[in-house]
């Protein structure tokens, strides 16, 4: 059994050997990596400064990472799992508890650099909801936003949230909203259209596929779709949206799995109505489009617990 431990200063000798260990069998880098110039001195000052955590499996260490700190996004430095203990989740368990570390520590989301030269490397932090939001050289840095989770009492509520959420909205966002039947999408969607200033009314477009709801303020347009009727992506491509999302707002009801590819920054968001008639809705934000506005401060909520 692995376990993950949150460590300080005390356990700089031994995540040291974990990052020798494990960044020293990687691929020569240009330019090369700098992870082989720790010591147990420096090592010791980061985790001194902010902490970080070691995996643990029959007694060693086989794996770690390094926090740093700085703004509204926990750092991850040092990401390492021995050779040895790879393949066996090692990895994803320190991501996990990273995430973990973040919401308890009240940061907005994580924060990493990572090597075009290591696809491997990539697509694992991809795979964890990771997203690329610049590059510098060889050097991508992702993020990962954490979500909020918001309770909506009323359907006057989940209209309210709507409406100041639109008003944060501008062309080019892209919104994948999903949830069960009569969870309240449409409402949502209702409020979101009187924050956007568009010509309503806003109604479910599901025997249409999509409405365009034009703007009354010079702002962006409402591209509004119902993609229940829709079997894959590619129907939903079928559609032509790419041609509006630089020009329009684009809220995709019905949208996992099928919308996600029309761009890489976006908001996820679930709306689940309880036996009591009160609403949740999860929003996971997507993409460095998100990564300078604080959600929780703007429509009223913190990270999901």
């Amino acid at each position: 059994m692995t376990e993950i431990r949150e460590i300080g200063a005390e356990h700089a000798d031994e995540v040291l050997a974990v990052i020798h260990g494990a960044f020293g069998d990687r691929p020569v880098l240009d330019p090369p990596a700098t992870a082989m110039d720790e010591t147990s001195a420096s090592v010791g000052t980061a985790l001194a400064e902010h902490g970080g955590l070691l995996a643990v499996h029959d007694g060693e260490p086989v794996g770690a990472l390094i926090f740093a700190g700085g703004g509204a996004l926990l750092g991850l430095r040092r990401v390492g799992v021995l050779a040895a203990a790879r393949k066996h989740g090692v990895a994803s368990l320190l991501a996990e508890r990273a995430e973990a570390v973040a919401r308890q520590r009240g940061y907005r989301g994580l924060a990493l650099e990572a090597r075009a030269e290591l696809p491997r490397t990539v697509q694992f932090w991809e795979r964890h909801g990771y997203a690329e939001v610049g590059r510098d050289g060889p050097r991508i840095h992702f993020e990962r936003l954490l979500p909020l989770s918001l309770t909506l009492p009323t359907a006057e509520d989940t209209q309210e949230l709507g409406r100041r959420l639109g008003a944060l909205l501008r062309a080019g966002d892209l919104l994948i909203l999903t949830g069960d039947l009569g969870a309240g999408k449409t409402t949502f969607t209702q409020g979101l259209g009187d924050g956007l200033g568009v010509r309503g009314p806003v109604t479910s477009p599901t025997f249409v596929i999509a409405r365009v709801h034009p703007s009354l303020t010079d702002g962006p347009a409402l591209v509004h779709v119902d993609a229940y009727r829709l079997g894959d992506s590619a129907e939903l491509d079928d559609l032509d949206l790419d041609t509006d999302l630089d020009l329009a707002v684009t809220v995709v009801e019905w949208g996992t799995g099928l919308a996600e590819a029309l761009a890489g920054d976006r908001l996820e968001l679930t709306l689940h109505r309880a036996a009591d008639d009160v609403r949740t809705l999860r929003v996971q934000a997507r993409g460095g489009r998100w990564s300078d506005v604080d959600l929780g401060s703007e429509i009223g909520t913190g990270p999901a617990r």
